[in-house]
């Protein structure tokens, strides 16, 4: 007969590697303590802001005028469909400046036009106050 002796196995045969990790649990419950002394410490917010409201109708809104800045191939510059000199231009882009409330102005490139005349409509737009402006493209989508 032969004897088998018992061993134990934690590892390689020898004493058993210690458990190395934090114990969390106490951290937690610390944690939730704090948690609750704090909700149970702020105070409650019970003043009130009074507000006075307007009362009767909202104002109306106005819708803004469009206008049409057109470039075509050739680079002649129409402004709502009449062709005009970059002079002109600048003069009925001082007029639309001042009006109340500004309208929107729409430039239309055509994808052959000079990039130069496209570029000085930008400039004197800018240059005259104009903020409400849109480039408006030829878009054409593949299908």
């Amino acid at each position: 007969m032969k004897s088998q002796t018992k061993t134990k196995r934690f590892g390689q045969g020898g004493d058993p590697e210690p458990m190395m990790d934090i114990n969390t649990t106490p951290l937690i419950d610390v944690m939730l303590v704090l948690l609750v002394m704090l909700i149970i410490t702020i105070p409650i917010q019970l003043h009130a802001v009074n507000l006075e409201m307007p009362v009767g109708a909202p104002p109306t809104q106005v819708e803004p005028d469009k206008l049409m800045i057109n470039i075509d191939e050739k680079s002649t510059v129409y402004w709502q469909g009449l062709p005009v000199s970059a002079q002109q231009l600048e003069q009925n882009m001082e007029l639309v400046a001042t009006m109340n409330p500004q309208p929107v102005v729409q430039i239309r490139p055509d994808k052959d036009c000079s990039y130069a005349v496209f570029a000085n409509v930008l400039s004197t737009s800018k240059r005259k106050g104009l903020t409400k402006m849109a480039v408006i493209g030829h878009e054409q989508f593949v299908q």
